[in-house]
């Protein structure tokens, strides 16, 4: 469905985006944006030039998908920056932190290779030959309810042995996913910090560990994940006695086994939490202990579950059971998130080879998705969600998907562009109708 006419209203967030690069690319970035979100099928960057209407200019737009992948981190302050500032509120930012793979094919795609598969599926296989993404994502609280994911930045890991066959001009250096998780908070904490609120971020137990801990720790920002279960915890040091020399203790000289707090019968208490949407009872011990990955004291929120106890911590002391907890469950939607990612807007489907042209490729689906649930955040429940009248299969009162939302964008893109098309001087009334009719029929 190609498309000739840029709408202005909500649309200025292309052009906000599209600044990052100069004027020229900057408008055809502005207007891939929009073919983006308009392409049906499957998610190939031909798909986006077909809809955006820039065929005639095909040739270009290559390019400005790898200058999107070159200044990925400028346009990313713009969206954390201009977009995305109204939606946070409350005393903390909260960031989830976690890396997803993409599936890609043929040996000339520059850095792919064979990577562990975290959803393999019933008969998918462990490995998966393609890319890793380290995503930070932002976790805000939805109007009607529960908690989403926005995608910000991302990093592409390649493993040291697949350097060889990225072309020298665009060749990174090699770096751990730890790094990049590194660099990815530290970009964030440069911008949060200037709002004066505190920096939390929510990781997957596999960045637990001391080279992302401990430089976050000096940054001042709250890390909370889950906990191993034979990690070598300490006690807490004693007071330091006045006028002894040397440096008071970091950590205590008594090991704290989390096995053995977890097998006694005392000490256990109940509370009521929000996890995952819904309100429940968890049995659970604290405690607070010190770490030496985490460079320090850490609070240890020990929990009771059907299938075993599980262990979580945060980097501040003074957190409660609950920030913990229910920090822990909101990870989740990140989780969802490349779901959607990859389900709806079409991540890891465009048929491209170099580095920057992946990466620009990768945002641009990260970036459309963030934007539409920006765009839907104070639309109204029912409007979004009207299509299901026509299946009646379907729950009325099954909360908007994130389908649901990109679908009711493409509906108001396309009303303003053929209300812009065909002018005032016809009748409304009729071809309001009529563009609701092909509305529904295209989408």
């Amino acid at each position: 469905m190609p498309s000739s006419h840029t709408p202005a209203p909500r649309c200025q967030w292309f052009s906000i985006l599209a600044g990052a690069l100069d004027r020229r690319s900057g408008r055809r970035l502005a207007l891939l944006f929009l073919g983006v979100l308009l392409a049906r099928g499957r998610q190939a960057r031909s798909c986006w030039i077909r809809a955006a209407g820039l065929s005639s200019q095909y040739r270009r737009c290559y390019p400005t998908a790898a200058a999107v992948g070159r200044r990925a981190e400028a346009i990313a302050t713009r969206l954390l920056v201009e977009v995305l500032r109204p939606l946070v509120t409350g005393p903390r930012v909260v960031l989830a932190l976690d890396d997803t793979p993409t599936a890609r094919y043929g040996s000339q795609v520059q850095g792919a290779g064979v990577h562990h598969n975290p959803t393999p599926g019933p008969a998918g296989s462990g490995f998966v030959y393609g890319h890793v993404w380290v995503v930070l994502g932002l976790l805000v609280a939805h109007p009607l309810g529960g908690v989403v994911a926005l995608p910000l930045l991302a990093r592409r890991y390649i493993r040291k042995a697949n350097l060889g066959a990225v072309r020298a001009a665009d060749r990174p250096p090699f770096a751990t996913k730890l790094t990049m998780a590194v660099g990815l908070v530290r970009w964030a904490h440069g911008w949060l910090a200037l709002w004066g609120k505190a920096v939390w971020v929510v990781a997957d137990g596999a960045y637990a560990q001391g080279p992302v801990l401990k430089p976050l720790r000096k940054l001042g920002v709250t890390v909370v994940s889950r906990l191993r279960r034979d990690a070598a915890l300490c006690s807490v040091p004693p007071a330091r006695v006045p006028g002894r020399p040397g440096r008071p203790r970091v950590y205590g000289t008594e090991r704290v086994s989390l096995a053995k707090r977890a097998a006694h019968p005392g000490g256990w208490s109940t509370g009521m939490f929000t996890v995952y949407g819904k309100s429940v009872e968890k049995r659970y011990k604290t405690f607070v202990a010190t770490w030496r990955p985490a460079g320090g004291a850490i609070r240890v929120v020990l929990v009771d579950e059907p299938h075993g106890w599980v262990a979580f911590f945060g980097t501040d002391t003074t957190a409660t059971v609950a920030d913990i907890l229910e920090r822990v469950a909101d990870r989740f939607t990140l989780e969802t998130c490349f779901r959607d990612l990859k389900q709806v807007a079409g991540a890891g489907q465009q048929q491209v080879r170099g580095v920057p042209s992946n990466v620009g490729c990768f945002h641009l689906c990260a970036w459309a998705h963030t934007l539409t649930e920006v765009w839907a955040w104070n639309q109204n429940a029912e409007a979004l969600v009207g299509h299901r009248s026509a299946s009646p299969w379907d729950d009325p009162n099954r909360r908007p998907s994130h389908a649901d939302k990109r679908r009711a964008w493409q509906h108001k893109l396309l009303a303003q562009e053929i209300q812009a098309v065909v002018g005032e001087h016809h009748d409304h009334a009729k071809i309001r109708d009529l563009a609701h009719r092909c509305l529904d029929l295209a989408a």
